[in-house]
């Protein structure tokens, strides 16, 4: 097949649900490009996750890295404009609700040039987060929309998405961690990190509202260090909030590990051995439900509903984090039924929609 489909990938999550969408569409025939915008920059936030989960070397990396919101959305607008006139493609395949997400859409609309959405109709319906925004305004502007869960569809539908466009295939990330799941050794995590046989947890930290307020981050730590007083807390520290963290005595306790942002093996790896897991992430909330950890989520809302439904996910404030930790250490793994098409195979189910839809215009 001649034409060209363009991937666009910004940040860690977007690469783990990009790998099978990609794979499937290189078994098909499909001629592809992979346009690396570089808002993840750090060879340990961005290289890495290429080699581990075996996509093709990026055609082109805009290297926008860090910036405010505007200053980051309107690097990648500029960059991908360019991308688009210099390399015109049949389709363009956005991922995720981050800035590059937003950014190429944008481009895209402008120039006419056809998009589709991996994971899309997500809602948290926080208009503070600024990944609502950018799912919000990715999915006015796609003409295929790619769902994860069932409630998405629903979503797409009362913002006036048409019918045709949207499509239920599951979860590229569960994809992912199915196809990896051997590699995860957990006994060899454990051992990386000085843990130990007994029991830990693993927490991820990053968005402006846990980590940017000196405060908010106090009471955040205080939390920790309770946590910590029973059970290991392994910490891989996102560069956001590692300063005001610390400021506020994060590394005070012996049994709270702080370490570098992981690659995609050695972070599962951890995941898989732990008791529970802290997180303010969305994509860990899915993670988590497959590998059954029960998952304790630091945000008044989460765009992915099923698994709070599921069972496998609760939302907790500061307050109730320490409490809620050690009660779900003590409960042991989620048992609960998986989300429907979390079976590994969204990733095929996505591109042969594409190579329909490609070979109707």
């Amino acid at each position: 097949m001649s034409a060209t489909i363009t991937h666009v990938l910004g940040a860690r999550p977007n690469f783990v649900k990009a790998a099978p969408v990609i794979r499937a569409l290189a078994a098909l025939g499909h001629s592809q490009r992979v346009v690396h915008t570089g808002q993840h920059y750090d060879e340990r936030m961005s290289d890495v996750f290429f080699v581990q989960l075996g996509l093709p070397e990026p055609d082109i990396n805009l290297g926008v890295g860090s910036g405010t919101q505007a200053t980051q959305t309107a690097d990648v607008l500029v960059g991908m404009e360019r991308e688009f006139l210099d390399n015109p493609p049949s389709l363009v395949v956005l991922y995720g609700d981050v800035n590059s997400t937003v950014g190429a859409s944008l481009a895209g609309a402008k120039l006419g040039v056809p998009l589709a959405h991996v994971e899309a109709g997500l809602r948290s319906f926080d208009n503070t987060m600024p990944e609502e925004i950018n799912r919000r305004l990715t999915d006015q502007l796609c003409d295929l929309l790619f769902c994860t869960s069932p409630e998405a569809l629903g979503h797409l539908a009362r913002e006036g998405r048409p019918d045709a466009a949207m499509h239920l295939v599951g979860n590229p990330m569960i994809d992912t961690l199915v196809a990896n799941l051997d590699k995860f050794d957990a006994a060899a995590a454990r051992a990386a990190h000085g843990l130990g046989d007994g029991r830990y947890v693993v927490a991820t930290l990053h968005r402006p509202a846990n980590v940017d307020s000196p405060a908010r981050a106090a009471e955040l730590v205080r939390a920790l260090h309770e946590v910590a007083a029973e059970v290991d807390v392994i910490i891989p520290l996102h560069p956001r909030g590692r300063a005001t963290l610390s400021a506020a005595g994060l590394l005070d306790s012996e049994r709270i590990h702080v370490v570098e942002p992981l690659g995609y093996i050695e972070f599962m790896s951890l995941v898989r051995g732990a008791t529970a897991i802290v997180t303010d992430s969305g994509g860990v909330q899915e993670e988590t439900t497959l590998l059954r950890v029960p998952c304790l989520t630091l945000r008044p809302n989460t765009e992915r509903p099923i698994t709070i439904t599921s069972g496998s996910n609760r939302l907790v404030t500061n307050e109730e984090l320490a409490a809620a930790v050690l009660k779900a250490c003590d409960d042991g793994p989620y048992a609960g039924e998986l989300p429907p098409l979390w079976d590994g195979q969204a990733g095929p189910r996505i591109a042969r929609i594409i190579t329909t839809w490609l070979a109707a215009r």
